[in-house]
């Protein structure tokens, strides 16, 4: 049958193959199986962003998560970190979320946390996968009758996730006198994200707030920020925030409609932090994605960086392993440890706003730390996964276009954790060389893993 978990938990088209309600229900049963605490009622938190599909999926989950004698506690339209939040906060033993972060709305996810509000381990995984793939979901055994779980909505999550950030703000500050572009990808922080800036006295312009089941990160939100950029410049608005799907990545934008990523935000953040001798042995984590400039920029104040694998989830354990206490990816995927366990787009914002009023600089001003190299990120669509690296023509030439930037640039090329495509990654100083190199290797990859 394949593969059910990749680098971001389970994820595919809605009714195909993984993300189906057969599967969605065995999930459940694995998890609740696995997760059923002995000492007393057991719980799962289940959480979810607004596509049309969530409503299956969750249907499925929670009669499989019930047939097992656990409770589900429904949260409804959350984004990815309240999930994790609420897990911890009310003593879950597992916190489930339906999304598939900023892929369009024909797709799903399911990622799974664990009591403490972080994502689960590889083994964790590998378990619950083993156990459904290998049908030993059928044979569990199953609690009487009397002790079947039931499901029951939580109307107060989306209240206590607001105060949660809220807090995370500095309580003698106050927003008041900002004007702020709110983007929220019709997705699940359309009313968590309005509700906490303007509670701290923000003027908020109100954007991509109308889910309707289909219209999830269509563009709109950080994969598509420029309409966010666009109305911060008609508004003369101090900032432009744009959130994902489930809100866990953010994307800004400053005073003058000019777009920043993760890494720009990781690099104010790190400075902030470290002036205030907050900055964790004066160590930023980022991936083998983020640009050369964040690089270059945190060693100038005299901050490493340490780079993971693609994914959140590296980030985390790096961050965990080393006790560091910011993270991050250039996709706006940014983790602040003193705060969350996860990336949160919402709470990174605020992280922001608070340095621009205690620097009382603007956003302009403040990305000025960091000069980006010219990067350049193709996604070639291939018809079978096949290991690229067992490829010597394109490995060939991947070494002569690491020659040829030497020690001003680099070159990567990856399979995608979540979607049918390789990853096409060159960044130096001459933008238009990286493009050509670039499109060559497209070419090279289409060539070797055609996709018809």
């Amino acid at each position: 049958m394949g593969k059910l978990f990749g680098t971001d938990g389970i994820r595919g088209i809605a009714n195909q193959f993984p993300m189906t309600t057969d599967i969605a229900m065995k999930v459940g049963i694995g998890a609740a199986y696995l997760f059923k605490s002995r000492h007393r009622r057991p719980k799962i938190v289940i959480g979810k962003d607004t596509r049309l599909s969530g409503y299956m999926i969750e249907n499925a989950m929670t009669a499989g998560i019930c047939a097992m004698g656990v409770d589900v506690l429904l949260l409804g339209p959350l984004p990815t970190p309240g999930i994790a939040f609420i897990t911890a906060n009310m003593r879950a033993d597992a916190g489930i979320v339906i999304s598939a972060s900023h892929n369009p709305y024909e797709y799903n996810g399911i990622k799974i946390f664990a009591s403490t509000g972080f994502k689960l381990p590889d083994d964790v995984e590998a378990e619950i996968e083993r156990l459904v793939l290998s049908g030993e979901v059928e044979s569990l055994p199953r609690p009487n009758v009397a002790e079947i779980g039931r499901a029951r909505r939580i109307d107060d999550a989306q209240g206590r996730y607001i105060v949660f950030l809220k807090n995370t703000f500095p309580r003698n500050r106050t927003l008041e006198g900002l004007r702020i572009v709110l983007d929220c990808a019709h997705g699940a922080a359309y009313r968590v994200a309005p509700s906490v800036f303007e509670e701290l006295g923000a003027q908020v312009i109100l954007i991509g707030d109308r889910p309707n089941g289909k219209n999830i990160n269509e563009g709109c939100g950080s994969l598509h920020p420029e309409s966010m950029a666009r109305l911060v410049r008609e508004h003369q608005a101090d900032v432009g925030i744009a959130f994902d799907g489930d809100a866990d990545r953010v994307i800004l934008a400053d005073e003058k409609g000019e777009i920043l990523d993760g890494d720009q935000v990781m690099a104010i953040c790190a400075k902030h932090l470290a002036e205030k001798g907050k900055l964790c042995k004066r160590t930023v984590v980022a991936t083998v994605m983020s640009n050369m400039g964040l690089e270059v920029a945190l060693r100038n104040m005299g901050i490493s960086l340490v780079r993971t694998a693609v994914g959140d989830r590296y980030v985390v354990e790096r961050m965990t392993q080393d006790q560091l206490n910011l993270g991050g990816e250039q996709s706006g995927h940014i983790v602040f440890m003193d705060h969350s366990t996860t990336g949160d787009g919402i709470l990174s914002a605020l992280q922001v706003l608070s340095v621009m009023l205690e620097a009382d600089k603007p956003l302009s001003e403040l990305k000025a730390i960091m000069e980006r190299f010219p990067q350049t990120l193709k996604n070639v669509r291939i018809a079978r996964k096949k290991n690229i690296q067992d490829i010597p023509e394109i490995m060939g030439q991947v070494e002569r276009v690491e020659k040829l930037l030497g020690n001003d640039g680099r070159c990567l090329i990856r399979p995608s954790g979540t979607e049918p495509v390789i990853r096409i990654m060159i960044e130096g100083r001459d933008e238009q060389r990286i493009q050509e190199m670039a499109e060559d290797l497209a070419q090279l990859i289409e060539k070797h893993l055609h996709y018809s």
